[in-house]
């Protein structure tokens, strides 16, 4: 494998768990405008998206290989948490 081909192996590999990340925060914003008013939409995606990242490596360390659906699952489950914590729970506070 050549270093172009390393890259967008890597790049594919986490390409889900950024998309996750931001898509998940826009429509939390969306969903909950007022709510999240005061926090912005980066403040939102940038730990969310960290998460997935983090999740997504652990499961190819788990597993042994990516694309598994507990993956998935708890790289669904971590950006619901960081999204909570981010926009309505402790970490709102910081700033």
């Amino acid at each position: 494998m050549g270093p172009l081909d390393a890259f967008w192996h890597l790049t594919n590999l986490f390409v889900p768990a950024l998309a996750l990340g931001a898509l998940a925060a826009a429509l939390a914003k969306l969903a909950w405008r007022r709510a999240l008013a005061g926090v912005s939409w980066r403040r939102l995606a940038g730990p969310a998206c960290a998460a997935c990242a983090v999740v997504t490596l652990a499961g190819l360390v788990l597993f042994g290989r990516d694309g598994k659906m507990a993956t998935y699952g708890a790289m669904v489950l971590a950006c619901a948490v960081m999204l909570w914590w981010q926009g309505f729970g402790p970490g709102r506070g910081r700033r």
